[in-house]
C-alpha cells in the first residue's frame, strides 16, 4: 500500500479535528452515491487509483448536500504541476477513486438555498482553494489559510496549523471532488467563485483558479521591485508568469533557470529573459557560480521558487527520498540562498510537503537572506485585479497555452505532461458542456 494510502487510513483511525464548517473528505460522489451523488446522470472524471496510477471512469454527478453548495458543469480545466505531487504520492492521504484538479471554471448547473448572489447559467471560475468567507483570514483575504475548511489532524501536527481545503488535492487539504470531471461541487460556492464577463472566455478566465494569483502573489509576496534583477528556477507555466510579472513590476533582469524546451519556450516568448540551463552546469556549485558570473560577483537581488521539493539532482537526497528519510530535497533551496546577494530575497511557491535534510541555514543567517515560504496564494486577494488586467489587456494566459485536450483523455494527458512531452507547457481541458474555442486557442487534440 502507497504511503499517501496509509496515511489517510491513520487519520481515519485518529479521526478529524474538530473546526470544519463544510463536510470533508467527499472526494468523488461515487465513492457514497446515496449521500453524494445524483442518480439522474453520470458524469466523466479522472481519478486517482494508486502511486503513478490514474484512470479516466464514469461516475454520478455530484449533488448539492450543503445550502452554500454550488453545482458547476465544468467548461474548462487544465493539468498543473502540482497534481504530478498526487500522482507520484509525494502529497499524503490519496484515496482509490479521488477526483483530481484544482483548477478549473464553469456554469451554475444548481445551488443551494443559502447561495443569493449567483443564478442558474452564471459563468464562473473557482478559486483552488476552499474559503468560508467568515474566520479571521478570510475577512482579510487569506482565503488559502482559511480556518473552517480543512480538519485534517496529521496537517495540523506537521505543519502546526491547517491550510484552507483545496479541490482534488488530498484529504490532507480536506479531501474534496476536484475539477478534472465534468461536474464538480462546490462549497461556500457564494464566495469560492467568481463570474466571468463576456469579453473573457474561458481559455482565460480558467487560469485565474491559480495559476495567474499564484505567479502574481509570488514575485509581490517575495518583494520584487523596480531594478531588481531575479532568477526564477522552473520555466513551467508558475515560472514563466512570474517572469512576465516580474517585468510587470518593474524588475530589470530575470534569468530563468532550467533546462530542455521550456527554457526556449519562455524565451520565445519574453526575449528580454536570460537563461540558464543547468544541465550544463553539474559542477559543485555549478549553478551558483554561473548566476554569481552573470550579476557582477554580488547576485541577483531576488530567487523564485517554482519547482517543488520531490525532485532531486544529486546521489544523496535521491538516497534520503528514496529511504523515507526526508520529503522534500533542499538542493535547489540551498542554491538559491547561495546565489542571491548578501540581505537578498527568497521566495518558495513550488510545493514542499514535509521535511528536508542538508539545508544551509549558516548562509540564510549570515547572510541576512529573507527567506519566504509564500504559502499557497490566498486567490480571493488577487483574483479581480488580475481579471481586470486580462480584460485591459495587460496579460494574456493564452501565453502560456500550448495545447487543448479532451476530458475523456485526461489520463493520458498526465503522463505526456508528466514527461515533458509533446511540448506540453499548459492545457485547456474541454468538455461536452464548453464553448467553441475561442479566438488564439490552440487546435484540438486527441489523445
Amino acid at each position: 500500500m502507497a504511503l499517501a494510502n496509509i496515511a489517510w487510513k491513520a487519520e481515519q483511525a485518529m479521526g478529524h479535528n474538530d473546526n470544519a464548517a463544510t463536510a470533508q473528505d467527499v472526494t468523488n460522489p461515487g465513492l457514497n452515491r446515496e449521500k453524494w451523488g445524483d442518480s439522474s446522470e453520470t458524469m466523466k472524471a479522472l481519478i486517482w487509483t494508486g502511486k503513478n496510477k490514474v484512470e479516466m471512469v464514469d461516475t454520478p454527478k455530484p449533488k448539492v448536500i450543503e445550502d452554500r453548495d454550488v453545482i458547476l458543469k465544468i467548461t474548462g480545466s487544465t493539468v498543473c504541476g502540482s497534481d504530478l505531487h498526487l500522482l507520484h504520492g509525494s502529497v499524503i492521504e490519496m484515496q482509490q477513486g479521488d477526483i483530481l484538479g484544482h483548477e478549473f471554471c464553469g456554469i451554475v448547473d444548481d445551488m443551494g438555498s443559502a447561495v443569493t448572489n449567483l443564478k442558474k447559467g452564471d459563468r464562473v471560475v473557482a478559486s483552488f482553494q476552499i474559503a468560508c468567507g467568515d474566520c479571521m483570514y478570510c475577512k482579510k483575504k487569506q482565503s488559502s489559510q482559511c480556518s473552517r475548511t480543512n480538519s485534517n489532524k496529521i496537517e495540523k501536527a506537521m505543519y502546526g496549523g491547517n491550510t484552507a481545503g483545496m479541490f482534488g488535492y488530498s484529504h490532507f487539504t480536506g479531501g474534496f471532488a476536484g475539477g478534472q470531471a465534468e461536474y464538480t461541487r462546490v462549497p461556500f460556492g457564494d464566495v469560492n467563485l467568481l463570474k466571468l464577463p463576456d469579453n473573457v472566455p474561458d481559455e482565460k478566465g480558467l487560469y485565474l483558479s491559480d495559476v495567474l494569483c499564484t505567479s502574481w502573489h509570488c514575485v509581490v509576496d517575495t518583494g520584487v521591485k523596480e531594478g531588481d534583477v531575479v532568477a526564477i528556477w522552473g520555466a513551467g507555466p508558475i515560472g514563466q508568469m512570474c517572469a512576465e510579472f516580474a517585468f510587470l513590476n518593474g524588475a530589470a533582469r530575470v534569468i530563468m533557470v532550467d533546462q530542455n524546451w521550456r527554457l526556449d519556450f519562455v524565451k520565445e516568448k519574453y526575449p528580454k529573459v536570460e537563461l540558464l540551463d543547468f544541465s550544463q552546469h553539474k559542477q559543485t556549485k555549478g549553478v551558483v557560480t554561473k548566476l554569481k558570473e552573470m550579476t557582477d560577483g554580488h547576485g541577483p537581488d531576488v530567487a523564485l521558487e517554482c519547482v517543488a521539493g520531490e525532485y532531486p539532482k544529486g546521489w544523496l537526497h535521491t538516497i534520503e527520498l528514496a529511504a523515507g528519510l526526508e520529503t522534500d530535497t533542499s538542493e535547489i533551496l540551498n542554491e538559491m540562498i547561495e546565489s542571491v546577494k548578501n540581505f537578498g530575497r527568497v521566495g518558495i511557491t513550488g510545493v514542499y510537503v514535509g521535511y528536508t535534510n542538508h539545508f544551509n541555514i549558516g548562509s540564510l543567517m549570515e547572510r541576512g537572506i529573507r527567506f519566504i515560504g509564500n504559502g499557497q496564494a490566498p486567490v480571493h486577494m488577487y483574483w479581480e485585479k488580475l481579471l481586470g488586467m486580462i480584460q485591459d489587456g495587460t496579460i494574456d494566459p493564452m501565453k502560456m497555452v500550448t495545447h487543448r485536450v479532451r476530458v475523456e483523455d485526461l489520463d493520458k494527458v498526465y503522463y505526456k505532461f508528466e514527461k515533458k512531452e509533446d511540448g506540453m507547457q499548459k492545457v485547456f481541458v474541454e468538455t461536452r458542456f464548453s464553448a467553441p474555442a475561442s479566438a488564439g486557442s490552440p487546435a484540438l487534440t486527441k489523445y
